[in-house]
Order: structure tokens, then C-alpha cells, then sequence
């Protein structure tokens, strides 16, 4: 049996699951309108987290061999690395001039090139965000503290 919880995919799923759930614990205590996002996507990825548990999981009882987690480290370690910017660049210069920037960065990371497509992602994912939170919930993001000094 433990030889079936070591296979790449199960770590992954156990790992998001303990780690989703960790931080659900400070989602809990923030303001019911302030933790909708929060829990709702924590809740979420738990769910994927189980249901890539489960068929990682079938697969191995099948007898199928446990595949290599990744083909393209560098891709992976990139995308860590975006996040981490990404995160320090919302304190500093603000949610939306930072998603702006990291969304076609994230696509370009992960191969997709083409410039219209880039342009049109990022203008629907900020303006989704922008009409979802702040104008339909008045909910105000990070402005940056580059701005605000």
C-alpha cells in the first residue's frame, strides 16, 4: 500500500489537499464577503486535488506505472518563480498592474504565443475580476504601496 501513496500524482493531490486545507483555517476568520474568493477556490482545488488523488489512484490499482510528474521542469520552476513575483509585485505596485503583467506572462511560460490571444485573455480575466469584485461587490483590491506613498 505505501508503495501506491509514493507514486508522483498522489503526492501532488495529498500535498494541495493538506496545504489547501491549512489555509482555509485564516480564510474562516476574515469577513464573510472578504473570504468568498478565498474559500471558494481553496474548496476548489481540494476538490481537483481529491478527484486527481482518485485516478492516480485507480490507475495504480490498475497496475499502470506511475508517470513522471513533469517533461519540462524549467516550465514548472518558472511558473513557482512567477507566482512568488507575482505576489511581492501586488504588494508593491498593485493587484491590477501585476495581473496585468502576470497573465500573459503565465501563458507565454507555458507555450502559448500568439499576441492576440495573450491581449485577449488578460483583458478577460482583469476585467472579469474588475467587474465581478469591485464593481458588482465593491470589493477593493491591493492598490500597491509604490502608489500609495
Amino acid at each position: 500500500m505505501s508503495h501506491r501513496l509514493s507514486r508522483p500524482e498522489t503526492l501532488t493531490a495529498l500535498g494541495i489537499v493538506a496545504v489547501a486545507a491549512g489555509f482555509l483555517v485564516p480564510a474562516m476568520s476574515l469577513r464573510p464577503i472578504s473570504a468568498l474568493l478565498p474559500i471558494a477556490m481553496l474548496v476548489g482545488l481540494i476538490v481537483l486535488a481529491v478527484i486527481l488523488l482518485l485516478m492516480d489512484q485507480r490507475k495504480a490499482a490498475a497496475g499502470e506505472p506511475a508517470q513522471q510528474m513533469t517533461k519540462s521542469p524549467g516550465r514548472v520552476a518558472g511558473a513557482f518563480a512567477l507566482i512568488v513575483v507575482y505576489a511581492l509585485a501586488t504588494d508593491f505596485i498593485g493587484f491590477y498592474v501585476s495581473t496585468v503583467v502576470a497573465v500573459p506572462l503565465t501563458a507565454f511560460l507555458f507555450g502559448f504565443r500568439h499576441p492576440l490571444g495573450l491581449a485577449l485573455a488578460t483583458a478577460i480575466v482583469v476585467g472579469a475580476i474588475w467587474l465581478i469584485f469591485d464593481f458588482g461587490m465593491s470589493q477593493d483590491f491591493p492598490a500597491g504601496r509604490l502608489w500609495a506613498a
